[in-house]
Parts: C-alpha cells; sequence; structure tokens
C-alpha cells in the first residue's frame, strides 16, 4: 500500500482527502495509511460511528489504530442524543478550521454529499410533530395518510416505499409549511465543492466484499458484539438512530430468546451484504467522477 499512499498524497497537494466506500471495503485501513504518512487527522464521516455505544458493530477503529494517528468524530455522541448531518457539518466546520487537509473517512453518503455538494437548512422539527409522525408510520393507513398530505413535488423525489424517508417529508411540510423538495431548491453552499479535496471512491468486487462482510461479522461477534448490544438493553430503541448498527437488532433478539444465535448472525451478514449492494449502486450514480480506487 505504500506506492499507492504516496501517489495519493501527491495527487492531494495538500488539499483534504475524501474516500467513500461500501462497508468492509478497507476504507479505514486507507484512511489510517495516508494519515500515518502525511500526520493528517481521520475525521469519521459515518452515521453509525459518532455513536459511543458501537465500536465493534460500526466497526469504528480500535483503540490501537486511533493512537497511531488523531482520529475525530468517531464515538462522541450518547444514544439518545438528537443528532443529525447538519450537526455533523457544523462539527466538521470546527475540524477545518483547526486542520485545513484531513481525511474524512466513511459510507454514510449522506454526508459526504452534504460536504461536497451543500445541504438544505432545514429548521429542527418540534418534538410533538416528531411524536405524531412516529404514532403514524408503523401502519400502511398512516403511511398512507402522510404520502397524501405531501405536496405533488416532494411525492415524485423520495422513494415513497419507505415509510421512515415518508415521515421526514410530512415532518418538514407539517414543522415548517414548505415542502421537502421546496427546501431542497435552496441548498446552501457547498464546504468541499469542485476541487477543492481529493475525492476517492473504493471500487470492490462483490463476492470479494461479500466474503470480507461475511468474515468481519464473525469477528465482531468473537470480539465481544454481544456484549455492547446487551450493554444498550436497558433503553433499547428499534426506532431511533442509534438503533440502526446492521445486526443490532438481530443480536438483541437473540438475547431476548426470540432468534437463534446462528440464525440472528445469518441474518445480519445478509443485511451487510445487501447495504454493501445499495451503497455500490449509489456511489457509482452519485460519485461516478470521484477518483476509483480498486480493491482487492
Amino acid at each position: 500500500m505504500a506506492a499507492e499512499v504516496r501517489r495519493l498524497l501527491a495527487e492531494a497537494a495538500g488539499r483534504p482527502i475524501l474516500i467513500a466506500g461500501p462497508t468492509a471495503s478497507g476504507k479505514s485501513a486507507l484512511a489510517l495509511a495516508l494519515a500515518e504518512a502525511d500526520g493528517r487527522p481521520v475525521v469519521n464521516a459515518d452515521a453509525l460511528q459518532v455513536w459511543s455505544c458501537w465500536r465493534l458493530l460500526s466497526a469504528r477503529p480500535d483503540a490501537a489504530e486511533e493512537a497511531r494517528a488523531p482520529h475525530l468524530l468517531f464515538g462522541h455522541r450518547s444514544p439518545g442524543e438528537v443528532y443529525s448531518v447538519g450537526h455533523w457539518l457544523r462539527e466538521v466546520d470546527a475540524v477545518l478550521a483547526a486542520h485545513p487537509a484531513p481525511i474524512l473517512v466513511g459510507g454514510t453518503g449522506l454526508y459526504l454529499t452534504a460536504l461536497t455538494e451543500g445541504l438544505t437548512d432545514i429548521p429542527p422539527i418540534p418534538p410533538a410533530t416528531r411524536a405524531r409522525g412516529d404514532a403514524l408510520r408503523p401502519t400502511p393507513e398512516g403511511v398512507a395518510r402522510m404520502i397524501a398530505a405531501l405536496d405533488p413535488e416532494t411525492r415524485s423525489r423520495i422513494d415513497l416505499k419507505n415509510p421512515m424517508r415518508v415521515q421526514r417529508a410530512w415532518e418538514v411540510a407539517e414543522a415548517t409549511g414548505r415542502g421537502l423538495a421546496d427546501w431542497q431548491a435552496a441548498t446552501g453552499p457547498a464546504r468541499l465543492a469542485g476541487d477543492a479535496a481529493l475525492k476517492l471512491r473504493i471500487e470492490a468486487g462483490r463476492d470479494w466484499l461479500a466474503e470480507r462482510i461475511d468474515r468481519r461479522f464473525d469477528a465482531m461477534i468473537a470480539q465481544g458484539a454481544l456484549d455492547e448490544v446487551a450493554a444498550v438493553r436497558p433503553y433499547w430503541d428499534a426506532e431511533a438512530p442509534w438503533a440502526r448498527a446492521i445486526g443490532a437488532a438481530e443480536l438483541m433478539a437473540h438475547l431476548e430468546g426470540s432468534l437463534p444465535l446462528a440464525e440472528a448472525i445469518t441474518r445480519a451478514q445478509a443485511l451487510s451484504r445487501q447495504y454493501a449492494k445499495r451503497q455500490r449502486t449509489w456511489l457509482r450514480a452519485r460519485m461516478g467522477g470521484w477518483l476509483p480506487v480498486t480493491r482487492p
């Protein structure tokens, strides 16, 4: 990897480096190699790695890796805290002010596109509106009511089969009186637009990636992922953003006696492979112009 690291650092020429890629594709290893070679900090751009409860299940860098280079915005939020891409962007602003050329790495496309293309500055949703949306979302009738309340432009843009996306659009309209599509048309400025950063996209073969995903989840179990899930059992909320680590719900079902461990592992591995497939499709569609880094 040494020759690759030298080549990429030369290409960056002192600019920030962004690394996107599907889960288990080696993003963190590349980021750490670049950071060690050039003294840059590694900054998290993964929506699950912000949560303090998930080191193993979110594949967060371990303590030994964090000791090899500065790591920022990893595991710094507690379950139950309100956190969004807007919060993350404001934290990244502070990082960029102190470290003009960091390495930002993660698989959350929304974080990276917000950084490179801008983000709509939608006001916070009031708790009462969120509670009404939470009550409507679990039933088909409730989702249909929310869809019917959306403006035509927003309906044409969002995935109507995804209840969470429908709820989000409904909440925005209810709270602000403006449709989500209207808000999105007023996108704010991008922090790292154009050539302001070196943008890397890891390309990984499907079979190679699937094997790595399965091996990695087995390793997570061996290292104590069940203990990690058991620790959040007293305040578990399957609908909370922090609870969406792949495998968390399956392992919780095992701990509660409704799913054998072997089946929980198999389901979690399948979900991870499906997630990687969606990531690869999204990356090709939205980051086709980023510099490809091929794996293996």
